[in-house]
């Protein structure tokens, strides 16, 4: 969404969460930092935190850069793929989804669906 792109690049932090039965909840944050040279993900009780570099995220913000990507080696050797990407409005119609906040396809005109 156009929002939480501005808010990140704005004041550094975009958060959301998703409810769950029990009044249990999952967060989600992305944090910029001029501190991270990587983006960088970490997991902890009920909430996942990516943090990215700050001048990565004014340039993606501002560009019509896709997406920021990054690798964060584990504890046992394994990778995890850290993807953060701009939302796309649908190249088909929902009609149970407000689109007024996403960007622009890029492949809208392009093709159909």
């Amino acid at each position: 969404m156009r929002g939480e792109v501005d808010a990140l690049r704005d004041t550094g932090v975009v958060e959301a969460s998703t409810g769950f039965p029990g009044g249990r909840s999952f967060v989600y944050r992305a944090e910029s930092s001029p501190a991270i040279v990587t983006p960088t993900a970490f997991f902890s009780g009920n909430e996942i935190i990516v943090r990215l570099p700050e001048a990565t995220v004014l340039a993606w913000a501002t560009t019509e850069q896709v997406s920021i990507a990054g690798e964060q080696v584990l504890d046992d050797g394994d990778l995890l793929k850290v993807l953060v990407e701009k939302d796309f409005v649908c190249l088909t119609g929902r009609d149970d989804e407000d689109e007024s906040e996403m960007f622009p396809h890029p492949e809208a005109g392009k093709v159909s669906c």
